[in-house]
């Protein structure tokens, strides 16, 4: 059992301070003076001048690892579990990209089942970039319902010259698959799009939701900041659907890219709804740069603590509210991703807690119950970590 004394509470929205206890792998109580009898072996943490947040939510990590843009020596690893951590993350989905050729999503599962056993939560995407799209069980749709971690598919690539192409047809009967999956399995069957760098880059998008009884809620396009003028198209779409920030590539990418910092301050004031909003990092990713004939001329690597930084940058530069920004990570992807014991902190929920300092650097880290970080310090690493 862990309680948590004098937090200022953002759970995303303020509560106030209080104090929060937690018994096995969720919070049982969240009021003012919490007290218990000390023969409990109860673990006493004093957050005097100390925020808490729920752990943030990454809604697409390339967790066993991504790119080949590059030929073999630009695969990209694994994730370790202290990347996670010190990113502030206590939940990642993972997910394949642009590779679903050499990598496979057996291996892909596996990590994720390794990283729950690690302490922390993990979900996957089935597919990848490719169309028709590699699942496990043969049919995205038994892949959703039938095997507990996966919850929609994903990355499915348009708008870029590694897509396949998929007809609209095509990306009609994923969407529909997913969402049959989705509905058989109790989750979200949410479609992840992977965007382009095409003009009208949302099209195929409203051509399915316009030739269909799918509705645009279905997907979850993500690098919609990755050019200016996909992003200006996003200012409308968000309007309608969910658009997703990639944070991780802005840093090595800034004359291309719009800072999602500033992104989400864009968005809000084109009156898309913050609801309609979520971050991620794309970490461990390869971040390619192609020259006007396709060829590739600088290749860098997704970071998974990005969206703790932008994040920060979103309350402290773009002067955003803290209970806002923080539903970009937390609230909204556990809403959209059907993820119901996540992204709160309320009594019931699953114990993921961040407490942090007012300039961003965290003291201490909980996920489903366990202390992974404390005053600063990393108690737990992944396998195989020095």
């Amino acid at each position: 059992m862990l309680l948590f004394k004098s937090c200022e509470i953002f759970g995303p929205q303020p509560l106030g301070h209080k104090d929060v206890l937690m018994a096995g792998k969720s919070i049982v109580a969240v009021a003012d003076d919490i007290r218990m009898p000390e023969n409990l072996g109860l673990t006493v943490i004093d957050c005097s001048g100390f925020k808490m947040i729920p752990g943030l939510i990454d809604n697409q990590v390339h967790i066993a690892g991504a790119g080949g843009e590059g030929g073999p020596a630009s695969r990209t690893p694994s994730i370790y579990l202290s990347q996670i951590l010190e990113a502030g993350v206590t939940t990642v989905i993972g997910c394949m990209g642009t590779d679903g050729i050499t990598r496979s999503l057996e291996a892909l599962l596996m990590k994720a089942k390794g990283l729950r056993q690690e302490g922390i939560s993990a979900w996957i995407y089935t597919g990848s970039f490719q169309v028709p799209t590699p699942t496990l069980l043969g049919d995205i749709t038994k892949d959703i319902a039938l095997i507990e971690e996966i919850i929609g598919v994903g990355e499915i690539a348009i708008s870029d010259h590694r897509s396949f192409c998929p007809t609209n047809e095509e990306l009609r009967r994923i969407a529909a698959q997913a969402r049959l999956g989705g509905m058989l399995g109790g989750k979200a069957g949410i479609v992840k799009i992977h965007m382009g760098d095409a003009r009208k880059p949302f099209n195929p998008l409203y051509q399915v939701a316009q030739t269909s009884e799918l509705k645009l809620a279905q997907f979850l396009p993500t690098h919609c900041n990755r050019n200016h003028f996909i992003f200006e198209d996003a200012l409308e779409y968000g309007k309608k659907g969910y658009v997703d920030l990639t944070a991780g590539s802005y840093p090595y990418f800034p004359d291309i890219e719009i800072k999602p910092s500033t992104a989400i301050k864009r968005l809000l004031e084109a009156s898309v709804p913050l609801e309609h909003i979520t971050l991620s990092s794309d970490g461990m990713n390869s971040l390619p740069l192609f020259d006007e004939n396709g060829l590739l001329v600088k290749l860098e690597i997704g970071q998974p603590r990005s969206v703790f930084e932008e994040l920060r940058d979103t309350v402290l530069q773009e002067k955003i509210p803290l209970e806002q920004a923080l539903k970009v990570a937390t609230s909204n992807v556990a809403d959209i991703l059907w993820l119901k014991n996540k992204g709160r902190i309320a009594p019931g929920k699953d114990a993921d807690l961040v407490v942090i300092d007012d300039d961003f650097h965290i003291i201490h880290l909980a996920a489903m119950g366990q202390l992974m970080v404390h005053n600063g310090k990393m108690l737990i690493k992944g396998s195989y970590e020095i």
